[in-house]
């Protein structure tokens, strides 16, 4: 470990020890993309168990996989909220199912990315209380790697977003999930936002990764927190069908996955006082997950 490396380490642990002692710490968790009905499933019998562990305060979702892996109807979207999260966020496949269209704009805790058009349904942030403290959950979309979508450019957006806050209301805390390809613009948009964000989340590939950290400047960052659903699977999908479709180019449908049910994600410590974050764990749970006898091969 080098010496930048054990500074940011120490402090961390003088953080998480003072914290601690006072009870002033705000614990969010950040699940990965539900995907599936083995998502639902994982979700219903892990999320509490996971919350009472941890002591969460707020829960947030990636849920746009949630219904047959692609989109999410808004009967699923109650759903989730009812087994205990807070927010849902989405992106280029929240408007997969037509019901969306209407239901975004009247659910406000379920977000679209903020850089998406003004005439795209719904929100791309909301403001919440958590604790005694007001945050403000962000949802922008990277622009790499979408080529069936012109958005307007993410850094410039979460300028404008983190601008209007801090003359708002400059005490509001900002989170951001950031629906992103590629690692280079996650890991970019970490350090634009270095400092000026309590946390920077992302999502979008599936697999979590082992990079989480949280900078000398008080920002959480993990590049992807995972999927909640078959941890043995192709992105939460039977291989086998994935392995036909990559080689055939045939448009095979992607078949559900009940093998080896996982909770991925992370949990973030935010210091109530500061505003800034003082921890990040990444969560990998394996819960019991079963196909439904009357869809059982």
């Amino acid at each position: 470990m080098n010496e930048y490396s054990a500074k940011i380490h120490l402090r961390r642990l003088l953080l998480m020890v003072i914290t601690g002692i006072l009870n002033f710490m705000i614990k969010i968790l950040f699940l990965g993309e539900v995907t599936g009905r083995p998502g639902i499933t994982a979700v219903k019998n892990g999320l509490q168990a996971l919350k009472t562990e941890y002591s969460i305060d707020y829960t947030i979702a990636n849920g746009e996989g949630m219904t047959n892996g692609f989109g999410i109807g808004k009967a699923h979207s109650l759903q989730l909220g009812k087994l205990g999260v807070d927010t849902i966020t989405g992106a280029e496949k929240l408007f997969y199912k037509i019901d969306m269209v209407d239901f975004v704009p009247k659910a406000g805790f379920i977000l679209r990315p903020a850089n998406y058009p003004p005439l795209c349904p719904g929100h791309g942030y909301r403001h919440v209380v958590i604790g005694s403290r007001k945050f403000a959950i962000v949802n922008i979309q990277g622009n790499s790697n979408f080529p069936r979508q012109n958005i307007q450019n993410a850094f410039f957006t979460a300028d404008s977003i983190l601008k209007k806050l801090k003359e708002t209301n400059p005490e509001e805390i900002p989170i951001i999930i950031f629906h992103a390809a590629t690692t280079a613009e996650k890991k970019t948009m970490k350090f634009y936002l270095d400092g000026r964000a309590a946390a920077v989340i992302g999502t979008h590939t599936k697999v979590l990764t082992a990079d989480e950290c949280v900078t000398e400047k008080g920002t959480a960052y993990i590049t992807d927190i995972g999927r909640v659903g078959s941890f043995m699977s192709a992105g939460g999908f039977e291989p086998e069908g994935e392995i036909r479709k990559l080689r055939s180019q045939l448009p095979i449908r992607s078949m559900e996955c009940w093998n080896d049910g996982v909770i991925q994600g992370v949990v973030v410590g935010i210091d109530e006082e500061s505003g800034k974050a003082v921890s990040i764990d990444r969560i990998m749970k394996h819960v019991d997950i079963k196909r439904p006898e009357s869809n059982a091969v």
